[in-house]
């Protein structure tokens, strides 16, 4: 009868909306990220301090937050708490231990107030503090040994209609270094600071530093003189300026860049990585350039950019940093590699692959790296590879999970299902005694680039980096992405997390190699954010402090990238994989037919084109935008999305825009259709033919006649026709028949390929063979015949009968 009266009483007020019951503990429901997908309060981690404890750390952790009600009602006793995991033990731990249910935290502090009560969309800072050891009055973390130690912010609150329960929560590492001393025990002792490992030799360690951007500019506009550049969009201009993605990362570079009075420390691990793509464009910004009104209508109108200035400012900044620290070229556009080698073109190949270092060189006045590929996937398969050796690189910097050592799977806690290329046995080359980071794919073999040395090595060799520490830094900073390589079961969405606790993770992952020696693990790390990262600049300032910490404390050494690609040979097996994330986020198959097809149209031009020394626009510079256009539409910028769509939507929206450009080229070249009926004045009077090009270069053409059996047409082999000009040119003819003929005639290049419109040239000719031979020599006879008799008579005084009738005067 309770029972009935109960849910009697429920359903009335549930009808009359004056009130919600809720289950008597209301817990957070887990997501994807591990953490939880807040109903009533939102937490979010603002500040750690210290980010890294040392030796000479304040013995208390400080951690700050905001606590927001993203409910619908009121939520009192609103308190946090923070908790302890154990130490990471494994490098996959470093991204699994955010995963963790809080059960996992055991060591856990006192619950702090934070507000009595938070309404609807009120939000109230906070700050914690806790003992990093034991020994002092109160909670402590209880750390004895340095780490990287998992921790957890936990907020508990009770909403209205509920009661107290776990809302949210918020994860991120703690590297500790070493530990400071900490107050007196039950004893009265103090406890000595704990230093880091003295049996670890310090970790090698080389950092890149990628500088690159999605492709900004407008497809479809050929190479010019005076003509400004068109831009998608803006962004760039927001980039490069005062507090843009761009400008920050060169800021925080310029930290610790060389100069006088300042040891090069931590720069000479730094390596700079470029894409050609992105400094081309900003120096075309340099020199004013338009923008489009709206960036999806390509061909709609434009407006003046706002960046010239500032892309000024950051080249020169740019070339300062690049004179005094090592850097090395990105493929063009962030390319994708492997869908490179599938169109298979060379001349696309070699813009994306041969050229990008001399145009980073000729752009910011260095010489960098050469031989050395990144590609932007971390992962390629055989084909890339091979297209990678043909064209002068010695070695690919890969994930660690891309090789395989003697045919299996790749050597991570989280196994992968990966479909291994078939290749080989053969050779590695390594880096460390311990185990290689280097490794040769023996099979990635071909003839060595046309003028390499004698006994050049045919052989592509890998350089892997640690796809731990790269999900990590991926992590950092804004529009963070899960890249390719890590592995599925650790694939959460990061954007849960704040961007200091993400901050924290990378911090954690720089370390953990350094505090963590193995005899099955290189005493040596290469650091690789994504190509388009999103870190401002008080972050990489964090990085890179984090890694000048690590060398303080003996726990790193900062290594060169061109030291490290150059390690020696380590005898070990290893095959190349293509890892199937990176194939799922690679570039569509269906876009690699219309690539190598308008590549090859683009190349047929080139060959017919010719550069003149009087001209400034040579055939290299009008065609090259068209190939850059190509590539950009194989770029895997913005595709390690969930949905690629917008991705696919500029891809497929540049390969047409190249198409209608190509079509407008090979059409401005033409045969100029004469009007009317053309008669010749004789049976091998010439035909006057007049061309056209419309087209900025001069171009070699051929004329295709077909002549019908009644004519012989000379082929006049091989002409020029100037840039934007027209040209007469006569040809050959004999006509042997009076008819009006039809005469199809059309442009070529010299390879055959059409040019322009055909057309028809219709023919009269005043010839009539060897009737008319004979009519005229026969007229010519009589004629003779009667003028002689006529003559003869008057000789003779006997008149002529066609005198008759007229009498002499």
């Amino acid at each position: 009868m309770t029972g009935g009266l109960f849910r009697l009483i429920t359903a009335v007020l549930t009808i009359l909306g004056s009130v919600t019951l809720l289950p008597s503990v209301a817990h957070a429901q887990p997501n994807g990220s591990g953490t939880s997908t807040p109903k009533f309060l939102k937490l979010t981690l603002d500040a750690v301090a210290p980010g890294t404890v040392t030796t000479s750390s304040d013995p208390m952790l400080t951690v700050s937050g905001t606590v927001t009600n993203i409910g619908d009602r009121v939520v009192d006793d609103v308190s946090v708490r923070i908790q302890r995991a154990a130490p990471v033990q494994s490098p996959s731990g470093l991204r699994s231990s955010l995963r963790l249910d809080q059960v996992n935290y055991e060591v856990t502090g006192p619950f702090q107030d934070v507000a009595e009560r938070l309404s609807p969309g009120q939000r109230k800072q906070f700050s914690v503090r806790i003992a990093l050891r034991a020994g002092g009055e109160g909670a402590s973390l209880g750390l004895t040994d340095p780490g990287v130690y998992p921790l957890l912010l936990n907020v508990n609150g009770e909403p209205a209609y509920g009661t107290q329960a776990r809302l949210d929560d918020a994860r991120f590492l703690l590297p500790v270094l070493g530990l400071p001393g900490a107050g007196g025990d039950a004893t009265g002792a103090a406890s000595e600071p704990v230093p880091p490992p003295a049996d670890a030799s310090p970790v090698a360690t080389t950092l890149i530093w990628p500088l690159a951007d999605r492709p900004r500019m407008v497809a479809g506009k050929p190479g010019s003189v005076n003509g400004q550049p068109e831009l998608l969009d803006d962004e760039l201009a927001v980039s490069v300026g005062k507090g843009g993605r761009l400008e920050q990362l060169v800021s925080a570079l310029e930290s610790v860049a060389p100069g006088p009075g300042r040891e090069r420390g931590v720069a000479g691990s730094v390596c700079i990585a470029i894409d050609p793509d992105l400094v081309s464009t900003v120096q075309t910004m340099t020199h004013g350039y338009r923008v489009l009104a709206s960036p999806s209508d390509p061909g709609g109108a434009t407006r003046e950019g706002t960046g010239a200035a500032s892309a000024q400012a950051w080249l020169d900044r740019l070339r300062a940093l690049a004179g005094s620290m090592c850097t090395v070229a990105l493929p063009f556009a962030q390319v994708d590699v492997s869908a490179l080698a599938a169109v298979d073109d060379p001349g696309l190949s070699a813009r994306a692959l041969t050229a990008p270092a001399d145009v980073v060189d000729a752009i910011l006045g260095t010489r960098s790296l050469r031989g050395v590929s990144l590609p932007d996937s971390g992962s390629i398969d055989d084909p890339a590879g091979q297209l990678l050796r043909g064209h002068g690189y010695g070695t690919a910097v890969l994930a660690s999970t891309a090789v395989s050592s003697d045919g299996a799977a790749s050597a991570t806690e989280n196994a992968l299902t990966s479909a291994p290329v078939t290749l080989e046995p053969g050779v590695v080359v390594g880096g460390e005694q311990a185990a290689p980071d280097v490794v040769r794919v023996p099979t990635v073999s071909v003839e060595p680039p046309a003028g390499a040395p004698a006994g050049t090595d045919p052989a592509l060799r890998v350089t892997t980096f640690d796809i731990w520490s790269a999900t990590a830094l991926a992590a950092v900073g804004s529009n963070p992405p899960t890249p390719s390589f890590t592995p599925s079961k650790v694939r959460f969405d990061v954007t849960n997390d704040s961007r200091a606790a993400r901050l924290q993770d990378a911090l954690g992952a720089i370390a953990w190699s350094a505090l963590n020696p193995s005899p099955e693990r290189p005493r040596s790390q290469l650091l690789m954010p994504p190509q388009q990262w999103g870190a401002n600049r008080e972050e990489g300032i964090a990085l890179l402090k984090q890694v000048e910490l690590l060398t303080r404390n003996n726990l790193a050494s900062p290594r060169g990238f061109a030291e490290l690609v150059a390690q020696a040979p380590d005898p070990h097996p290893y095959t190349l994989e293509y890892l199937p994330r990176a194939a799922q986020d690679a570039a569509p198959e269906r876009f690699v037919p219309p690539v190598h097809a308008q590549g090859a149209r683009i190349t047929e031009l080139m060959r017919a084109l010719v550069e003149l020394p009087e001209s400034e626009l040579t055939p290299h510079a009008f065609l090259t935008p068209a190939r850059e256009d190509l590539l950009r539409a194989l770029s895997l910028s913005d595709r390690r999305a969930d949905d690629d769509t917008l991705a696919d939507l500029h891809a497929q929206r540049r390969i047409d825009q190249v198409t209608k450009e190509l079509d407008t080229m090979f059409s401005s070249v033409s045969v100029l259709p004469p009007g009317g009926v053309y008669t010749l004045a004789s049976e091998q009077s010439p035909l006057l033919l007049v061309a056209r090009n419309e087209l900025p270069v001069a171009i070699r053409v051929q004329f295709r006649i077909e002549a019908p059996a009644e004519t012989n047409i000379t082929d006049i082999g091989e002409q020029l026709l100037p840039p934007s000009g027209t040209r007469s040119f006569q040809i050959p003819t004999e006509v042997s028949d009076s008819r009006k003929l039809v005469i199809p005639i059309s442009l070529t290049t010299p390879d055959g390929v059409a040019l322009g419109e055909p057309t028809s040239v219709s023919v009269r000719s005043n010839a009539y063979g060897q009737a008319l031979a004979i009519i005229t020599a026969c007229a010519g006879i009589l004629l003779l015949l009667l003028a002689g008799r006529r003559l003869l008579r008057r000789f003779r005084g006997q008149p002529d009968p066609a005198d008759e009738g007229f009498e002499r005067q």
